[in-house]
């Protein structure tokens, strides 16, 4: 039994895969906004086709990959408090056991950054999931590159 369940798995997983390859249900734009000569706001906007949902940043262990922003370090910026997100859709999903947090349509989150330089550029990387009524695709990592002028 367990066999089978390992192979029905394995060809499960293959097939998802299969498909992560082709559907493309996210898409990411980046702005930057000085707020003062020495600060900046960065905006990262996901927008998700119908029907599909990428995880918050505050999900708990053991349910999907949640949303994780990852910025490159540099002597021109530094980060001032964590990446936020506004207020996301909390519910229980069967697939997870569990109350996920998640956002539909699109999603803004925004990260200060105290500047010290001029222009710079933030470089980085954003790693997320994203699940649909009947299938999850493998998460994704994604880098960005914005410029603050």
């Amino acid at each position: 039994m367990k066999k089978i369940t390992l192979a029905l798995s394995m060809v499960l997983f293959t097939v998802v895969a299969a498909f992560a390859q082709i559907e493309k249900p996210v898409t990411w734009s980046y702005a930057a906004k000085k707020v003062s000569k020495t600060e900046a706001v960065l905006y990262l906007k996901a927008t998700i086709d119908d029907r599909w949902h990428i995880y918050s940043q505050n999900v708990k262990d053991g349910g999907p990959v949640k949303t994780t922003f990852t910025f490159s370090p540099s002597k021109d910026f530094s980060l001032v408090g964590k990446t936020a997100e506004p207020k996301a859709i909390t519910k229980y999903e069967d697939t997870f056991k569990m109350n996920v947090s998640y956002f539909e349509k699109s999603v803004i989150f925004t990260q200060k950054v105290k500047l010290n330089k001029a222009a710079t550029t933030v470089k980085g990387k954003v790693e997320f999931m994203v699940c649909n009524d009947r299938q999850c695709l493998p998460p994704e990592e994604v880098e960005f590159s914005i410029p603050v002028k």
